[in-house]
């Protein structure tokens, strides 16, 4: 047996492995010697736009008493909004140093369809800087009907709800992470407005059952990808005269910044990104282990680690996914979960056919159950084992596939120890060898994704 390093939350697990076990990593880039400098020299030498300074300079003279919105991801995202890496602060210095007062600029926290968050997670997440100087911080609230404005539909039909304060500030900032996504190709840029700062409504078309059909709306993929060209016309709709993306390494060290035009910034994140993340792979596999990564505070979160893994499993294959569902609801919405337990009663080919009918209403939030589909299309849901300490017997009832609790020795399921994950896994794979000892078959290749949802395998 061979030990794997797994992240879990703040901690990490050693987790036992057969010898034989790969263990496929992303490349790990060169984190930046001086994250300030960095921050700094990107803010002066943008892409395609002029340095947020002169920038700044030219919308005052156009209107002295300017409004600014600079908007920044959820804390779904490791985007590094305070310390020394901080991007967040020195966009609001170089606006209160130009003379717009606190009162008139505003941060909007681009909640998408996610909850809004707390006033604790507000402090743990932002610079402390930005609570001192005075400047207002509000949540964005797609439910909210009376905080949106219409702007009309998009070529494909969306009807385009955007925060109404995003829409009124005269000077627009985006912020956010670039890393792979599994239906846009990559995160950042556009994605902070849309859907960032939609109505729930706009995410009908958006989040659609056709759309994410579409075998372009993957990880790593912009060209022809539905999604991206979507979220980019309605973020182009809504405006944006700026942005500050970043790029980090598996512990979230500053890789890269990379402020300006919208688009062409946003290029040079998403192919810097390309090369890391991308991991090349000789073959699929019977058995992969993972885990959520950052991002899996729940549920829904999670389909993101396990779609990337279904990416390289063989069909009939099984997949053991580890999560730290740290979230105040481990699985997700009510909407989430019901639409989910859909997904566990009748199938992932019943539902897709189900989603895709034109008897269908959408319902929000189906898309993350229809991204689970990609995988539980390619293995028996008895083949997918998943745990999470924060989860109790309930609420596996609603999950697809089979609980991880139930390979550990009864007095030690649901008790919520982290530590019992290593268990879990040393235990589903040692099952799932015997299993394949019994069948005659030959012994099974495994392999272990070290970087979780982040690390993208591609087949060549």
């Amino acid at each position: 047996m061979k030990h794997v390093s797994m992240k879990l939350g703040a901690e990490r697990i050693a987790v036992p492995l057969p010898d034989r076990t790969e263990v496929l990593a992303m490349a790990t880039p060169e984190p930046l010697a001086d994250p300030a400098a960095a921050v700094a020299a990107a803010l002066e030498h943008s892409s395609g736009a002029p340095g947020l300074d002169r920038l700044i300079r030219q919308k005052l003279e156009a209107k002295p008493d300017l409004r600014a919105a600079v908007v920044v991801s959820d804390n779904t995202r490791p985007v590094p909004y305070r310390g020394e890496a901080g991007i967040l602060w020195p966009i609001l210095r170089n606006l209160l140093d130009r003379g717009v007062a606190a009162e008139r600029i505003v941060v909007i926290v681009a909640n998408g369809t996610h909850r809004s968050l707390n006033p604790d997670e507000l402090r743990a997440m932002l610079d402390p800087r930005v609570f001192e100087a005075g400047i207002p911080v509000v949540n964005h609230d797609c439910f909210d009907r009376e905080s949106l404005e219409y702007l009309g539909e998009t070529r494909r039909g969306s009807r385009i709800y955007i925060n109404r304060e995003y829409l009124r500030a005269d000077l627009k900032i985006l912020t956010g992470l670039v890393e792979s996504h599994f239906m846009a190709g990559f995160s950042g840029g556009r994605k902070s407005v849309c859907p960032g700062l939609i109505g729930e409504e706009s995410t009908y078309v958006f989040h659609s059952a056709p759309m994410l059909a579409s075998p372009l709306a993957c990880d790593l993929s912009l060209a022809g990808n539905p999604c991206h060209e979507e979220a980019l016309e309605v973020a182009r709709k809504a405006g944006a005269d700026y942005i500050v993306n970043v790029t980090l390494d598996h512990q979230f060290r500053l890789t890269g910044v990379f402020a300006g035009e919208l688009e062409q910034a946003h290029l040079r994140a998403a192919e810097q990104v390309r090369k890391y993340v991308a991991i090349p792979v000789a073959r699929e596999y019977d058995l992969v282990v993972t885990h959520a990564g950052f991002v899996g505070i729940n549920h829904y979160q999670a389909a993101k680690a396990g779609v990337a893994a279904s990416r390289i499993l063989k069909p009939g294959g099984s997949l053991i996914l580890i999560a730290d569902n740290c979230d105040t609801d481990p699985v997700g919405s009510a909407r989430y979960r019901t639409v989910l337990h859909l997904l566990r009663q009748i199938g992932a080919e019943r539902f897709n056919r189900l989603i895709l009918s034109p008897d269908w209403t959408f319902i929000p939030e189906q898309w993350q159950v229809q991204m689970w589909t990609k995988l539980l299309a390619k293995i028996p849901p008895e083949h997918f084992i998943y745990y999470s300490p924060q989860l109790t017997a309930a609420d596996y009832e609603y999950l697809p596939g089979t609980d991880g609790n139930l390979f550990l020795p009864e007095a030690e399921r649901y008790r919520g120890d982290p530590a019992a994950a290593a268990r879990v896994v040393e235990l589903a794979v040692a099952h799932q060898l015997r299993a394949a000892e019994r069948a005659g078959r030959e012994p099974l290749s495994i392999a272990y994704l070290a970087d979780g949802p982040y690390g993208i395998p591609v087949l060549e």
